[in-house]
């Protein structure tokens, strides 16, 4: 009888007899934020601990994954596995090693104990990758997860699952890879999601086990299991009896291990029958509603308190309590009323507001605070909270009565060439609402104008907010000057593209004492407070000492990473084929425009999670509607977001336009795309940039110019360019919402227009691929898919990881005249304004791929710079995040 043997310190045997085996999940920084924040932090030890209780609960393997952006994982997993080793109650399992990335494996591999699996190889890369992992995994003497994923996509159908596996199988087999060592992962996906093409995903996973259990003798069958119950996160109830049931059944159908967190796993038979019926004809998509029953059950079985009916008349509630409802539940309907009837009972206007509408406001603060309640309410709130101060307003000036006393004076400005200002427009509401006098210099502010506006206005603290990668060095400058001239002013750093580490490693120590990260709205109030309050010097001295030991901690933390001479990289890139087969004529050729006459056909393209974590609600839609926590809150955000939409589009509120072109293209052996015009003449080039991070021998190194044909084949190829935007109209629209006092609505806009433009991306995307280039026309993709990128070809944008350079934004705008065709500008440090816009490039070439080019070396740079036409130093400073040195 064959048998998959395993082992750490114990042997592991597992026959088609063996009982279900449980991968211990926790050890995965992608799994576990407990034990993501413990590798964060340098914790080996304590990150043990999650491992031990893994063992302890009944894990039989212990899952270790270490792939996230600012954790070395290559020497992460070296350390951790040493670690593991020297404990034997830990240690006597088996470890699954898990990673996408070659490197990462291969590390681990080298000093693992005993006989592990490897997580996971696949077709992605095609077959001479995976048969070259294979065998080096077959070397060290481990087995292997195969995924049933190949060069077209991830399996999700039957059909595909199977395919897949039985190519796979055929493959390794011919390697005289032993049947009992390979492990088929045929891809479990969520169900109960409310889409009709998820509602089979459980039924077609469970035959695609049969099939491959009686076709491909030998092979073991493994899944991670959570992933079936993901539209139910914050249900812990409901998300146990799905695994429970799901397990029941992928057992049977021939599953023999899973990565599951053993705690998170209810028996079968003792399940409540009412939840085990409903999750059954989920999972067995067995009842057309049964997703809405469950959901139902999921509503009213939370393990909480059913919340109060708020049927109930409000109004009834005496004076001051029906202003405090107004303000937390955001009704403005009757504010002014309720304000009158405060005058009218001898309140003086400015007592109303220091005092009942204040009232109000703590306990949307402490709600706020406590996480009771979300950003989107709070703006309501602070939307009632202007109209009642509105109303108020002329008979304050008529008795020239001062303003209420405000806790302090808080500078807000998006830094100079940046022009996002959502989530800084967000923070000065919470600030508001809280009493803080907010000045907003709004965006693209200059340094000189941000520190003389700071010392007139005698301000208590400066926020900073930007978006793009230049934003940071303009951050830099401007605490560097703050210090220079002595400033002795609280500095808050916030945006897209600033964190903790940033600001402690880049920023603390041009600015000593002073300066503090705000990492979303929600800590605002509380970081402001602290810093300009009583016992400010203390914070500010325990700010600067987390900040010098986070800043230590992490450069004690990064491994010298070696890296290889831009000769080198470029002797090692990816050798593809250009052929007839793979390069086609574009339907068009040269610029167009395009300009959408209804933004309604762009409602189906639109992703709404970036929609919700704009407004502080974290989840993926459209789990984010029953979530636990949030769910009430977002799908009332839902409503009102789409109330504006059909507004926006049936009154015409905003425009859509677009230019792109298709032009012949070759690539150079110095990493350039030379872009021709009709006459086959050179009229621009892209400068692209090589990865230098040494990677694993037989990997190669990428730059974008690789996925162009090189002038020696003789093929003509061609480069795709576009630069769109949805957003003309959205800073008229916004402004008017805003003087009118409703910052609810004012920022509803902006986030509306940012998803309507990266949706106008994805449509345009699809007309390009289909129509206007037509190497895609028989493509049939749901909205789902394609906001997933299940496509081929990408559209890389300037200043993003596989072009990490901005300044390349300048050629596309002179290359299509941009600015001149529809007016879409760039700032100087080449934000796009209209800020809800997309630019890049098309490739359509079938490897073509997104990367990351990473940190590159002075050989590089210089060569760029030589390229590009500039000095080396201006070429450091656009580059700064990507230097080796």
């Amino acid at each position: 009888m064959t048998a998959l043997k395993l082992s750490g310190l114990e042997p592991l045997i597992i026959t088609k007899d063996s009982n279900f085996i449980n991968i211990g999940e926790r050890t995965n920084v992608t799994g576990s934020r407990q034990f993501l924040r413990l590798i964060e932090a340098g914790d080996f030890h304590s990150a043990l601990e999650v491992a031990r209780h893994q063992v302890e609960g009944g894990a039989q393997i212990l899952d270790v994954n270490f792939d996230e952006a600012l954790i070395d994982g290559k020497s992460s997993m070296v350390r951790f596995l040493n670690l593991l080793a020297s404990e034997p109650d830990i240690a006597r399992v088996p470890v699954m090693i898990d990673s996408s990335r070659w490197e990462i494996i291969e590390a681990g591999l080298q000093v693992l104990q005993g006989k592990g699996i490897v997580n996971s190889i696949s077709l992605k890369e095609g077959e001479e990758v995976f048969l070259q992992q294979a065998r080096a995994i077959r070397r060290y003497g481990a087995a292997m997860v195969v995924m049933a994923f190949d060069e077209k996509g991830q399996a999700d159908s039957f059909q595909r699952r199977i395919e897949i596996a039985q190519r796979c199988y055929t493959l390794l087999k011919k390697q005289n890879i032993p049947s009992e060592d390979i492990l088929f992962d045929l891809n479990i996906f969520p169900v109960g999601t409310g889409l009709a093409e998820h509602a089979d995903n459980a039924v077609a996973f469970f035959q695609a086990l049969r099939w491959v259990r009686e076709n491909l003798p030998g092979v073991s069958l493994i899944g991670g299991v959570s992933n079936v119950s993901f539209a139910f996160r914050g249900n812990d109830r409901v998300r146990e009896a799905m695994h429970s049931v799901f397990l029941y059944h992928a057992i049977k159908s021939g599953m023999g291990l899973g990565i599951v967190n053993p705690h998170q796993i209810g028996i079968y038979d003792t399940l409540e029958p009412e939840l085990r019926k409903l999750v059954e004809d989920v999972v067995l998509n067995s009842d057309p509603l049964a997703t809405e029953r469950l959901l139902e059950y999921a509503s009213s079985h939370r393990g909480s308190q059913k919340k109060h009916s708020e049927q109930q008349d409000w109004r009834a509630l005496d004076l001051q309590e029906r202003l405090n409802y107004a303000l937390v539940k955001g009704q403005e309907k009757y504010i002014e009323q309720d304000v009158a009837e405060c005058l009218k009972q001898g309140q003086n206007p400015l007592d109303i507001i220091e005092t009942s509408l204040m009232e109000g406001m703590g306990i949307v603060g402490d709600l706020f605070a406590q996480g009771k309640m979300f950003l989107p309410q709070v703006v309501k709130s602070a939307r009632v909270m202007k109209r009642a101060v509105a109303y108020l307003q002329p008979m304050l000036l008529a008795q020239k009565s001062a303003e209420a006393e405000k806790k302090g004076k808080i500078l807000l400005a998006t830094v100079k060439g940046d022009v996002h200002d959502i989530g800084k427009n967000i923070v000065g509401v919470v600030l508001g609402c809280n009493n803080y006098d907010v000045v907003d210099l709004g965006v693209m502010v200059p340094l000189h104008e941000i520190i003389q506006q700071a010392k007139s206005l005698q301000v208590d603290a400066v926020g900073l907010s930007g978006l793009i990668t230049p934003s940071l060095e303009e951050m830099k400058e401007i605490a560097r000057e703050m210090q220079r001239q002595n400033l002795n002013i609280p500095l808050l750093i916030g945006g897209a593209t600033t964190s903790r580490i940033h600001t402690a490693v880049k920023l603390a120590p041009e600015y000593p004492f002073q300066v503090v990260h705000v990492n979303d709205a929600s800590r605002a109030v509380s970081v402001v407070s602290s810093l300009i309050g009583e016992d400010s010097k203390r914070y500010r001295e325990t700010v600067f000492e987390e900040y010098t030991l986070a800043r230590e901690s992490f450069l004690a933390r990064q491994v010298e990473k070696k890296y290889v001479s831009i000769a080198q990289a470029r002797a090692a890139k990816p050798m593809l084929e250009f052929t007839e087969n793979n390069v086609q004529r574009p339907t068009m050729l040269g610029t167009r425009t395009l300009e959408l006459s209804s933004l309604c056909v762009l409602e189906p393209y639109i992703d709404w999670t970036p929609f919700f974590r704009a407004w502080d609600l974290h989840g993926k839609f459209p789990q984010i509607l029953s979530d636990e926590v949030v769910g009430e809150q977002a799908r009332s955000l839902m409503h009102d977001a789409r109330r504006m939409l059909e507004e926006i589009t049936s009154q015409k509120l905003l425009q859509a336009k677009a230019v792109f072109g298709i032009y012949p293209a070759f690539s150079n052996p110095t990493d350039d795309i030379v872009v021709l015009d009709a006459l086959g003449k050179p009229q621009t080039v892209f400068h692209t940039l090589r990865q230098q991070s040494q990677r694993a021998e037989g990997k190669s190194y990428l730059a974008l110019s690789d996925f162009i044909a090189p002038q020696q084949t003789g093929v003509e190829d061609y480069i795709g360019c576009f630069a769109l935007s949805a957003g003309f109209g959205a800073q008229q629209l916004s402004e008017m919402y805003q003087s009118a006092g409703d910052d609810y609505n004012a920022i509803m806009v902006k986030a509306l227009a940012d998803r309507l433009a990266e949706a106008f991306a994805e449509y345009l995307h699809e007309k390009i691929r289909k129509d206007y280039w037509g190497y895609a026309k028989e493509e049939s993709l749901s909205a789902e898919h394609l906001i997933e990128e299940k496509y081929r070809g990408i559209r890389p944008a300037p200043g993003y990881p596989a072009c990490p350079d901005h300044r390349e934004k300048e050629t596309l705008w002179n290359l299509m005249e941009v600015e001149q065709t529809i007016g879409l500008c760039l700032t100087d440090s080449l934000a796009m304004f209209p800020t809800a816009a997309v630019s890049g490039y098309y490739f359509a070439h079938p490897q073509a791929r997104y990367f990351g080019v990473g940190r590159i070396g002075k050989d590089q740079v210089e060569d760029y710079a030589l390229r590009a036409g500039i000095t080396t130093e201006e070429a450091e400073r656009y580059l700064s995040a990507n230097l080796a040195y």
